[in-house]
Formats: structure tokens, C-alpha cells, sequence
């Protein structure tokens, strides 16, 4: 589908061809002359966007370019101190999300927010139970929930706990629940983050099924290769205002990213780092046979001292069992663990940190960020709990602490004072590493580092990484993107059914090969 062409800001050259072409069709969510303030800051500065029926429509930009700001003004989440929101040619205005639900505008996000002591069931259906006669109907409740799942092709009980299943299936639940409604907009930000190669593929094909169906569809992703599947066009946002519309097909990958960055993506090129067929330099930590129900089967790690150990396998197959067992969050049922030779017992994450052995999960806003609290609070927590409450840091050094690690990993904004939750996820994630390194680690385990965050940001991390070890840190790193693991890890372990199978070289391997080892062992090379 095409459309009339829509105005561009002077943030960089803008060539006509990129222009989407003239068409009659009326968009059915248009937003023009948006404009959002925190403070003295502009989120969005006078951004026009619209969505046409029967697309699948993604927005770009780096972490801090406007999208998530611009996802809230358009579900009600978020007022605008100026501008205009008109939907199937009627003016708006949406005080909260559910007026946004309600008018037919449904929104997934990307960190899963359901209720985990309630069940599938009960969370599809949350606030339109069926009744009868005033009493809510579990049969007709757990039969209109299977039909919905069904359509997914999620074969779930819908009367199981939704906090029993994984992260995927959480997301793929919080679909279903915003696919039930009358949807007419669906904004899907980061639907596939959590999910495999299959999980994707169902989903590409329920969102097909959508536009088929003449549903407006926003798509916000940072995988590249989804977003040029799945979407007809494309909005290009970056320091809170516009910079262009275009159509996919007519849009190559390495302007999508200069236009996304505002410079040359060569100056992005991440760190390469010595290949090595051991553990360079002593090994640090070392595991034999950890067993975890469920999880881990007998898996076997060796972490060398200033090493990047990369961590790949499917989902299920035991990376963040493994994580979280290293690091104290889970006990193991059986095998050993030292720590320089020396036989521990990591029994909790206190134990853990002792050791210098520290843990980021893949879930930022449930394990991570505390988004209420400052960026200085969420910096300096971990130190203060180390210290215990009756030695309390002074103000002037927990600034200072804080401002050191601001300026070290390039937080953006650098506000010490501004709520970590309104940051984007990359500096989210920024913060989240600050606080850990604050604490002066010697085991960084790193679960999905980069999941969610945009690609100048991915290679800032990736970078960082690298800067880290050769200072001595030792890294786990786990990660979906297989590029990421061979790009920064030194050896690459491979987790299959909660055991590790293989332990190679990165300089071995490549993408393709690595996959196979994952997916196929026959296959593998």
C-alpha cells in the first residue's frame, strides 16, 4: 500500500526517492505536530505519524529517539503538550489505556505485563470475564480462552498458572489477550525479544492474518531482518523528532541504519577481540555436571580469567538456568563449582557477590531496573546493600559514585535525578551494568545484555564487554543473536536439553555453523 507523501524534519538529508508515492487512502491512526516535554527535555518534537489499514508499519531509531514516547501519546499512556491524534478520521484524545483499548487501539509490550498469580485464562479474558447471571462462568471463561490461544496455536491449559510458564510464552499470552478485543491498531513493541525461530514464524503468521483483516499494525523491533519480513513501511525517528516515511522494499538496510544513527554506520564497528582455543589465563570459575529441576542436566563451564565465554543455544536448553545457578539465585541439585580452585557454595546471591560473581538478568524490568527510584538510587543500591543500612553512604560520595559511572558507560540523559524507568532501554540496561560494576566484580554473567536496544547501543555494550576483559573481568555472556556471541565471545559454549555440548573457538565458527550446533547437532560442523 502506498500513500501521500509526509513531510520530513531537517535532521538530515531526505532524498525524494525515499518518499512513499501519492494514494487516496485515508490513514486510519494519524498523529501530527507531536510534541512531548520532560522538563527542559523534548521527547518528541513535532513528529507527524500515521498508520494505513491493512499494514504492518514499523518505527525505528535508537534507544532515546522518541518511539517508546510516541507508542504512550498513541495508547493513551502518555498526554501530548501539543498536538493532534485523530483516529478513522475523528479527533481523540485518550486520558488512559483503556480508552485507547476500548476505541480499538491495543498495545503488547515489550516487558510482559500480565499477572503471574493468576491464570492463562483469567489474564486473556482480564475484566471481560463471561458471566452468567452475574457470576463469572469459568467453564465458558477457560473455553473462549482455549479458542484464542488456538488461533496462536499455543496449546496451553487455560486454567494453568501463567507465572508456571516461560517468559516466550507470558508474551505470546499477552498477545493473544490484545489480539481478543475488537482490535483496529495493534502496537506490538518488541513481540519477538523472548521468542524462538517457530514462536516468530506463528507470529508473522497471526499478524498476517491481521492485516489481512484491515488491522493497522505498529511493529517495533531491533532485529532488522523481521522488520523487513514483516513491514510494508517504515518511520524513522531519531533524537525525538522525524526524520523520514518510507516504504520497506524501497529502503536499504544501510540507510535505514545511517538514517537511525545520523552518521555512517562504520564508525559502529565492534571491538574484535584475540581468539583462543583455552581459557586465556587462569581459569576463574569452574563448573562439573551442575544439575538444576528443571533447567540443567550435568552442564560443564570453565570461565578463564579475562575471558568472554559466549553462551548460545534455543530456547529451553538451559542459558538462563545456567546464569542463574552461578550466580546463587538458584541452588543446584547436583555438581560442583570453584571459584580459583577452590570448591563453593553458592548457595544466594549475597554468597554469589562475596565471590565477586554478579548477575544481569534478561528480564530488565522485573529483575533489574527499579523505575520509580532515580538513576543515582538505581546506581548506588547494590553498594548501599553491600554496606548494610547503618553505614550509610554519604550523599556527596554516592553522587559522585554515581556521576562516575554517568559519564563512564555514556548514560543518556545524564540526569542522576531522573526516574530510570523513563529512560530508554539502553540506557536502562546502562544503569543496570553501572550498579553491578559499582559493586567491583571479577564474574560478570550477562543474560540477554542486549535484548530490546538498538543497534548503536548493542555495540556500545558489545564494546564494553570487550574493554572489560582485557581489564581482567571474566564474562558469561548469553545471548539469542547468535552475530553478538561469535562477535564478542572468545569461546562459544553450547547449551542443548540443560547440558553443554560444546565448547569451541568463536574464530571456528560462523553464524550458520553455529546454528546448525545448536539446532542440529548431525548437521554441526
Amino acid at each position: 500500500m502506498s500513500a501521500a507523501p509526509l513531510r520530513t524534519r531537517d535532521t538530515g538529508p531526505v532524498d525524494e526517492a525515499d518518499q512513499v508515492q501519492p494514494d487516496a487512502a485515508r490513514p486510519l491512526l494519524e498523529l501530527t505536530g507531536a510534541t512531548v516535554r520532560f522538563g527542559a527535555d523534548a521527547a518528541l518534537d513535532d513528529v507527524s505519524f500515521r498508520m494505513f489499514p491493512g499494514e504492518v508499519h514499523s518505527l525505528m531509531g535508537e534507544n532515546g529517539a522518541g518511539k517508546s514516547t510516541l507508542i504512550k501519546a498513541i495508547t493513551g499512556a502518555l498526554a501530548l503538550d501539543a498536538g493532534t491524534l485523530v483516529l478513522d478520521g475523528r479527533r481523540v484524545r485518550f486520558a488512559t489505556p483503556h480508552d485507547a483499548q476500548r476505541a480499538g487501539v491495543s498495545t503488547v509490550y515489550q516487558e510482559v505485563e500480565l499477572l503471574p498469580n493468576l491464570s492463562v485464562a483469567e489474564n486473556v479474558l482480564l475484566g471481560r470475564e463471561p458471566r452468567t447471571r452475574g457470576v463469572l462462568s469459568r467453564r465458558r471463561m477457560h473455553g473462549r480462552a482455549a479458542e484464542i490461544l488456538a488461533d496462536l496455536g499455543l496449546d496451553l491449559d487455560p486454567a494453568s498458572l501463567l507465572g508456571t510458564h516461560s517468559v516466550a510464552v507470558q508474551q505470546l499470552v499477552a498477545i493473544a489477550r490484545a489480539i481478543s478485543t475488537d482490535v483496529r491498531v495493534l502496537v506490538l513493541d518488541e513481540p519477538t525479544s523472548s521468542l524462538d525461530l517457530d514462536e516468530v514464524a506463528e507470529l508473522f503468521r497471526i499478524i498476517r492474518e491481521l492485516r489481512s483483516r484491515g488491522v493497522a499494525i505498529l511493529f517495533v523491533s531491533h532485529f532488522l531482518d523481521q522488520v523487513y519480513e514483516i513491514c510494508d513501511r517504515i518511520t524513522v525517528l531519531r533524537d525525538g523528532k522525524l526524520v523520514g516515511e518510507y516504504l520497506t522494499r524501497e529502503l536499504l538496510r544501510i540507510d535505514l541504519v545511517q538514517k537511525m544513527l545520523g552518521r555512517d554506520a562504520s564508525d559502529f564497528k565492534a571491538r574484535q577481540r584475540p581468539q583462543v582455543d583455552e581459557p586465556d589465563g587462569p581459569v576463574f570459575l569452574s563448573a562439573r555436571g551442575l544439575g538444576t529441576f528443571p533447567g540443567l542436566t550435568g552442564a560443564d563451564v570453565d570461565l578463564g580469567e579475562g575471558e568472554v565465554l559466549g553462551v548460545a543455544g534455543l530456547l529451553g536448553s538451559g542459558r538462563t538456568a545456567l546464569a542463574r545457578t552461578l550466580t546463587g539465585i538458584d541452588r543446584p541439585d547436583a555438581g560442583t563449582l570453584h571459584i580459583e580452585g577452590a570448591r563453593v557454595h553458592l548457595d544466594s546471591p549475597q554468597r554469589a557477590i562475596s565471590f565477586g560473581v554478579v548477575y544481569s538478568s534478561e528480564n530488565r524490568l522485573a529483575e533489574g531496573i527499579l523505575g520509580e527510584l532515580s538513576v543515582l538510587d538505581n546506581i548506588t543500591l547494590a553498594v548501599q546493600a553491600q554496606r548494610g543500612v547503618l553505614r550509610r553512604i554519604r550523599p556527596t560520595r554516592q553522587r559522585e559514585l554515581a556521576q562516575s559511572w554517568v559519564e563512564a558507560l555514556g548514560v543518556r540523559p545524564a540526569d542522576l535525578d531522573r526516574p530510570a524507568g523513563t529512560l530508554s532501554g539502553g540506557n536502562q540496561q546502562k544503569v543496570l551494568l553501572a550498579r553491578l560494576l559499582a559493586l567491583a566484580p571479577r564474574v560478570l554473567v550477562l543474560d540477554e545484555p542486549t535484548r530490546g536496544i538498538d543497534v548503536g547501543a548493542k555495540v556500545e555494550i558489545l564494546n564494553l564487554v570487550g574493554e572489560l576483559a582485557d581489564n581482567g573481568l571474566s564474562v558469561l555472556f548469553i545471548s539469542a543473536e547468535l552475530e553478538e556471541v561469535l562477535r564478542v565471545g572468545d569461546r562459544v559454549a553450547v547449551l542443548r536439553d540443560g547440558r553443554v555440548v560444546e565448547t569451541l573457538p568463536s574464530a571456528e565458527m560462523t553464524v550458520d555453523s553455529l546454528l546448525a550446533l545448536v539446532a542440529s547437532p548431525e548437521e554441526a560442523v
